[in-house]
């Protein structure tokens, strides 16, 4: 493959198209068509599951699963990222996670309650593998663009990927819908969980082909490489101390990407169980149509937010967006018709792509001056927002399990407040010294 220049429009392409490869990810297998099938395996409202020695509702094992898988990442991407800086292989990490992920979305085909064990396997592999790739998917950014072009790639990645994701759960939806009984459309959710895998598989080749392996090249990994990544990681802490903005910004995001990323991966399970559907049939149908009206404003509110950074900054329009999260968290405490999911649904979908985009290219943007080892200060990055995502679903959890959902939503209200005093704080350019 030719070398391609930084700001390359083929190089900024093929690294925004990998949105469009595992995006399905997160919109069938995270978002909707999953957890509309984990619904279908239980009986009734009130019934529990045992797993690991505890009797827990359905909605809290799979949190606390979510929130284990999170730690992992945590605790395994400095240790990879720090790898991949010294040898300068990122990109066949990034492949790793990939193909673990995508073959995690297939096997959930087999998922059921009489295996959970197995079943949850499949689960972890695919949220690992999620997660554990766009580490590194993040860390070419500052890399393959010039400061003006991330706002703008950031956002357009994200579109492709709400477009993406879209195009695969409509023709995931006709498989399910098209069907007459209730145990053929549970059948084609899991065919559908195959289609995620294959996707996420073919178009990821692209982007593989078109990157480059990574920034340097030629080092031999040793035993003291393996803890290169947390040494990095104390380094990037230290110089934090030196980077007013960097360091007050991490704060902000730390805090309040717990709550949105606990909101984006628990809100089909609160729409499944809190909210009044007249039937199964209209809960099915309302759930997912409610999951596309949110990716096709998604698209149209990454837009927004980067033309609005543009003009007003991103600091100040983070926090008009945090604004948003805060009062949609109250709304959703009170949310009980389906209509009333629909408005929530329409308000979420314009914050999310924009508060996801947007945070990604502003650290990007803060990052210092002439910074080579990207990767190490994208998995401090990172690191931050798996510990705020352990630490919201955890705590989400634990209030569904004593109480119900509703609390739990409500309670991330708490989060959006102090994030958003924090990114008050963060100082402009002339406010540094």
């Amino acid at each position: 493959m030719e070398h391609l220049k930084k700001g390359s429009k083929k190089l900024l392409n093929a690294w925004a198209f990998y949105d469009w490869a595992n995006s399905v990810y997160t919109l069938t297998i995270a978002s909707s068509i999953f957890p509309l099938f984990y619904g279908t395996l239980f009986t009734s409202e009130d019934e529990t599951i045992a797993a690991f020695g505890f009797v827990m509702k359905p909605t809290v094992l799979i949190s606390i699963i979510t929130a284990f898988t999170f730690l992992v990442v945590t605790f395994t991407s400095p240790i990879l990222s720090g790898i991949a800086d010294y040898v300068g292989n990122k990109k066949n990490f990034m492949k790793f996670f990939c193909y673990l992920g995508s073959f995690g979305c297939i096997g959930l085909y087999w998922f059921s309650k009489e295996s959970i064990y197995v079943s949850l396997l499949f689960y972890f592999m695919g949220l690992l593998g999620y997660w554990g790739s766009l580490v590194f998917y993040n860390s070419y950014l500052p890399d393959i663009a010039f400061d003006d072009q991330q706002d703008q790639i950031s956002a357009k990645g994200f579109s492709l990927g709400y477009i993406g994701s879209v195009i695969l759960l409509v023709a995931n939806l006709g498989m399910v819908m098209t069907q007459e009984t209730g145990a053929e459309k549970v059948e084609m959710m899991r065919y559908s969980f195959i289609t995620v895998g294959i996707w996420w598989l073919v178009f990821s080749q692209y982007t593989f082909y078109v990157l480059p392996k990574g920034v340097s090249q030629g080092h031999k990994v040793t035993k003291d490489v393996l803890f290169n990544g947390f040494k990095e990681l104390k380094m990037v802490w230290f110089q934090l101390k030196q980077n007013l903005r960097l360091k007050r910004y991490l704060y902000a995001f730390f805090v309040f990407s717990m709550a949105v990323q606990t909101i984006m991966l628990m809100a089909v399970y609160f729409g499944e169980k809190e909210i009044a559907w007249l039937d199964d049939a209209q809960k099915t149908q309302g759930l997912i149509v409610s999951i596309l009206v949110i990716q096709l404003v998604a698209i149209l509110g990454a837009v927004l937010t980067s033309k609005a950074s543009a003009k007003y900054g991103n600091i100040k329009t983070l926090i008009v967006v945090n604004i948003i999260w805060m009062l949609l968290c109250f709304y959703a405490y009170f949310m009980i018709t389906p209509v009333q999911f629909y408005i929530a649904a329409g308000f979420v979908g314009l914050v999310m792509g924009g508060v996801q985009s947007l945070a990604r290219s502003t650290y990007s943007k803060f990052l210092p001056d002439n910074t080579e080892d990207t990767t190490s200060y994208f998995s401090f990055f990172d690191v931050a927002e798996k510990i705020g995502i352990v630490i919201g679903m955890t705590v989400f959890a634990v209030v569904d399990q004593i109480s119900t959902m509703r609390n739990a939503i409500l309670f991330l209200f708490i989060f959006f407040l102090i994030g958003i005093v924090l990114l008050f704080r963060v100082p402009k350019h002339g406010e540094l010294n």
